[in-house]
């Protein structure tokens, strides 16, 4: 298939290009004028776009010519002015799925996130916003859609992975109360990658919510605790932190750019990230990598 990959030059998207690309799909690079990748030929096609401006289908339906299915990995943390979180998650996604039912383009998988139902932080409210218009789309049978709801994506070159690892080196590790109990179910951004390749090549059609997560749920700190194990150090004091601490350390956060610790941060990881039934061994048909591996099997 020829794939539109929005997102390509993320986190996630650069691992998913790759998994397109080794099932033999033809992969278009939908990414930012800001990337390096703007600049490449037509023998490696790109798309330049911007999520915080393409909030019109008219927009998307050009890039559509040839196109058979369409992947959405876009995301950010945080609200700022250079991309605003309502426009990026909520309504360029929009106008892009009607653009594919314009189109007749009907394969469509979109990246969600694990537990956006149950909290109220703009990354969530925006999240679903999108996800229930694709998946509103699906039911009237204008697409064929899937919305990925991941728990915690581990991997080298996310910021998020970054910090778990920062947090794990820390003799004496501070921790807001509330993630002391939470329970996320970590999973590789390989498995993600892998769950993609296999939606779009399953001729079944899996269609709606697909929730992804590794094999086992635990608290955040107890995860934590397993990186500073695999990175072959002694167990850590954990320090119980107050939630009035925690929620102003968030907000420090929150004026800090590039920061993966803010407000949402908090409010996502406060709330249990599990995975409902079987996740995407269902979909992969096989285990997804155990959080005891990560590090030897993600982070590179």
């Amino acid at each position: 298939m020829h794939i539109l990959l929005c997102g390509a030059d993320g986190f996630i998207g650069r691992h998913l290009e790759k998994a397109l690309r080794r099932e033999g799909h033809r992969v278009t690079a939908a990414v930012s004028a800001r990337s390096r990748r703007a600049a490449h030929t037509a023998t490696d096609p790109v798309a330049v776009v911007d999520f915080a401006r393409d909030t019109q289908a008219a927009t998307w339906l050009p890039r559509l010519h040839g196109i058979d299915a369409v992947v959405n990995a876009v995301g950010v943390l945080r609200d700022t002015p250079a991309r605003p979180i309502d426009a990026v998650h909520a309504r360029t996604p929009i106008a892009l799925f009607d653009a594919c039912a314009d189109a007749g383009v009907r394969r469509v998988v979109h990246i969600a996130a694990l537990g956006i139902d149950d909290s109220a932080s703009r990354y969530a409210e925006t999240k679903r916003a999108a996800e229930s218009h694709l998946l509103a789309l699906d039911e009237d049978d204008d697409l064929d859609a899937v919305s990925l709801r991941p728990s915690i994506v581990f991997g080298r070159g996310g910021a998020s992975s970054a910090l778990f690892v920062a947090l794990a080196r820390l003799p004496i590790l501070p921790l807001p109360g509330r993630l002391l109990d939470a329970r996320i179910q970590p999973v590789s951004v390989h498995d993600v990658a892998d769950a993609v390749a296999s939606l779009l090549d399953r001729a079944d059609g899996v269609r709606g919510i697909v929730e992804c997560g590794g094999p086992e749920s635990l608290t955040v700190a107890e995860f934590i605790a397993s990186l500073r194990y695999q990175l072959g150090l002694p167990a850590a004091r954990v320090v119980r932190l107050s939630d009035r601490v925690a929620e102003t350390s968030a907000r420090v956060g929150d004026r800090l750019p590039g920061v993966p610790w803010c407000s949402d941060t908090l409010a996502m990881l406060a709330t249990d990230n599990v995975v409902r039934g079987e996740g995407i061994a269902s979909v992969t048909g096989r285990a997804p990598t155990h959080y005891r591996e990560l590090l030897t099997l993600a982070w590179k």
